[in-house]
């Protein structure tokens, strides 16, 4: 099933599931439905990395196909299932981007920036970025809140649904308490690349891949042996997926990752990158790799040096042999597992696609 096919079920099926909710809060003040708005545009785009997973696990396990995006035709429960994915994802990036302080997401203004916007241009007395980050709490919680509803609605089987909430709550534990490691990692200048590790693996790898492909195996029935192949497969695939933006978050083109290149220098990410090459360096360079971290005032030119840095230290050739080392493994579990051959060819597509992405 080409990517394109997915992405217009997964809009189709937020589009008529947010329609719903605003209609609903419209009914009780209109100001409630342009809050919840925002989450229109904060879902719109986006690679639907998370539901093309889930649809691999679907697939594999022996998933109907179709995914209803014919005209005058609902999306089918599998795209709506996946669908929560995103919504789910609107509110780890929501809070991700009040926490870090970035200032944007995709290219636009982040939540609590144009939440604040909005106080302003009303002219409403008080402190509008603090109107914007309370505000942008209260919009990634919703979001939350409606992820669980769009799977709890998505048609298919209540006991299959029911094992699919049970690994969403698995998923939201990971990841939030994934964020406050990274939040730790990133007040502990002693950080090491092992914590890095476990940082990457629970805040993104496991929520962004192995859960995701778990979970549309579960909606689709997927046998205990199925299942534990994909969780066996989507670790690595996880891993190596946020190795690789580890690597954008520093050398990436700002007009294909939507973030100013260098932020996660200016952020003071502690990613498995920095660690390595903080391990391998001293003296005046590791002493100026450090100044460049948690530095929001990093300039283009210190983002540079850093970069040379990063490469001279051996740390970029590294991470670029970890990502292909868990590709390599991902595809060898996959060889063997008990997928159907439409799953199979459509999840090794997504691994390659996820661990060598520049955007």
């Amino acid at each position: 099933m080409p990517p394109s096919d997915l992405h217009r079920a997964v809009d189709a099926a937020l589009a008529a599931f947010l329609a719903d909710q605003q209609r609903a809060l419209a009914d009780i003040d209109a100001a409630l439905a342009d809050f919840a708005g925002h989450l229109v545009d904060l879902t719109a785009g986006g690679k639907r990395l998370r539901p093309a997973f889930c649809y691999a696990g679907w697939l594999g396990a022996g998933g109907e196909p179709a995914l209803g995006t014919e005209a005058a035709c609902q999306p089918a429960p599998i795209a709506r299932a996946a669908s929560a994915l995103e919504l789910l994802q609107a509110s780890a990036l929501i809070h991700d981007d009040l926490i870090d302080a970035s200032a944007t997401r995709r290219g636009r203004p982040a939540a609590h920036v144009r939440l604040a916007d909005e106080h302003r241009r009303a002219g409403y007395p008080g402190d509008p970025d603090l109107f914007g980050a309370n505000t942008a709490i209260l919009l990634g919680d919703l979001a939350q809140a409606w992820a669980d509803e769009a799977l709890r609605c998505c048609g298919l089987p209540v006991d299959r649904v029911l094992a699919g909430l049970r690994c969403f709550d698995v998923m939201r534990t990971e990841v939030i308490t994934g964020q406050y490691a990274d939040v730790l990692a990133e007040a502990d200048p002693q950080t090491s690349t092992e914590r890095a590790m476990l940082v990457l693996k629970f805040k993104s790898g496991r929520y962004s891949v192995m859960r995701p492909l778990e979970l549309g195996g579960l909606l689709a029935g997927a046998p205990e042996p199925l299942l534990a192949a994909y969780r066996a497969i989507g670790d690595p695939v996880g891993e190596a997926f946020q190795l690789r933006d580890d690597l954008l978050g520093v050398f990436g083109d700002p007009a294909l990752t939507g973030k100013p290149a260098g932020d996660d220098l200016r952020q003071g990410k502690r990613t498995v990158l920095v660690t390595l090459a903080q391990r391998a360096t001293d003296g005046a360079e590791r002493a100026e790799l450090d100044a460049c971290i948690g530095n929001r005032r990093l300039s283009e030119a210190e983002v540079e040096s850093a970069r040379v840095i990063l490469v001279n230290s051996g740390a970029v050739a590294e991470v670029e042999n970890l990502i292909a080392a868990r590709v390599a493994e991902a595809e060898s579990l996959l060889a063997a597992a008990p997928l159907t051959p439409t799953g199979r060819d459509y999840l090794a597509g997504l691994i390659v696609a996820s661990a060598h992405r520049s955007g």
